[in-house]
């Protein structure tokens, strides 16, 4: 039965099913709570949670959410399950680490990771057309490197290393579940608003452990494409596109255009070279933000690296006011949000570092 299953999980109807039931998943939890056009954000999430510990003290962004250590957890026990799991790192964790901290820079730059612009676009926010654009560039950008020999080097096994992260994962929803005064939590904001927290593991351990089977990845989506002329990781991203625009119109969560979107921005330059930014990180790491999740419930410790990079770099990034504002009404008159001094110039130095370590970290041919 397991052979089974992994085979149709593999094939296309298998993709297909799986991103349809992510977008259904993020659709429903946003109606029972999460916020707009944001059913499932991981960069936003992961935010939230590095708020939640008192890593930033943006106080309208402060939840633990749940959905990423269920995430992690569900691909940990689906790994066990099939035999998959295995503990290794030693791939340039520092050069991840500060990939995944520049990759949520450019994240929280759009408002957004992948997976929320496709989300937003279901919701009718045409600002994901820009953020997407900017994310397919940057993945294009990167394969260009892998073309040219870019690489982080072979992982190594280590033993003790696959276990860590998801013994963490159990930690902070044993704190949630146990609403410990160890944490901080919103009380306005998008921080404050949240789905039940059991239907959220619930919902995020079924999408964890049928991700880490299809090995779904929007990042990966693009690359397949340029790379390979290959549609199978895309037609799972259409699937999800697809099956969250219909339950936005079932649910009258759909609205469409560029100004005033919730939690969100019309300003084009930065949307788009936000996500430049981000797709490159994404790219030159080997995953986009879920994927990196499901790759750590698998074992590999070096996802797990870039992971914590990425809250890490949300945390500076609402310390010293480098992410995005939304667009808001002031006085009838729409004051369009964006990304201030410092997180332009945050994202321009991320993309000049992703570019250096693109040119630089590539393997010697052997004469």
């Amino acid at each position: 039965m397991r052979d089974s299953a992994t085979r149709f999980l593999a094939s296309r109807p298998g993709i297909i099913l799986v991103g349809t039931l992510i977008g259904v998943l993020a659709t429903l939890l946003q109606k029972l709570g999460n916020p707009p056009n944001m059913g499932i954000c991981v960069a936003c999430f992961e935010r939230d949670i590095a708020g939640a510990l008192g890593l930033h003290r943006a106080a309208v962004v402060q939840y633990l959410r749940p959905e990423i250590p269920a995430f992690i957890l569900g691909s940990f026990l689906a790994a066990l399950l099939f035999r998959e799991f295995r503990s290794r790192t030693g791939s340039s964790p520092i050069v991840r680490f500060f990939l995944g901290g520049f990759a949520m820079v450019g994240a929280l730059a759009f408002l957004g990771c992948p997976w929320r612009a496709l989300l937003r676009l279901a919701g009718g926010d045409l600002n994901a057309v820009i953020g997407l654009a900017g994310l397919a560039i940057g993945i294009a950008i990167g394969v260009a490197f892998l073309r040219g020999g870019y690489s982080l080097g072979r992982t190594h096994p280590g033993k003790p290393v696959g276990w860590i992260m998801p013994a963490v994962m159990v930690a902070l929803l044993i704190l949630l579940l146990s609403h410990s005064s160890l944490l901080f939590f919103s009380e306005k904001g998008p921080g404050a608003m949240h789905a039940p927290a059991l239907i959220s593991i619930g919902a995020a351990l079924l999408i964890g452990a049928l991700a880490q089977r299809t090995r779904f990845c929007t990042m990966g989506s693009v690359r397949d494409v340029i790379l390979m002329r290959d549609t199978h990781l895309l037609s799972g991203v259409a699937a999800l596109v697809l099956a969250a625009f219909v339950m936005n119109l079932l649910l009258g969560q759909v609205g469409w255009g560029f100004s005033a979107q919730p939690i969100s921005h019309s300003n084009h330059v930065w949307n788009l070279l936000g996500m430049v930014l981000a797709g490159l990180g994404f790219a030159l790491a080997g995953g986009c933000p879920g994927r990196q999740l499901f790759l750590a419930g698998e074992g590999d410790g070096d996802a797990s690296v870039f992971v914590l990079g990425m809250v890490t770099g949300a945390a500076f990034a609402h310390n010293w006011a480098l992410a995005g504002v939304p667009d808001k009404m002031v006085d009838g008159v729409l004051r369009v949000g964006g990304p201030g001094p410092n997180g332009q110039l945050a994202v321009l130095i991320g993309i000049v570092f992703c570019v250096v370590i693109g040119f630089t970290m590539r393997e010697k041919l052997e004469v």
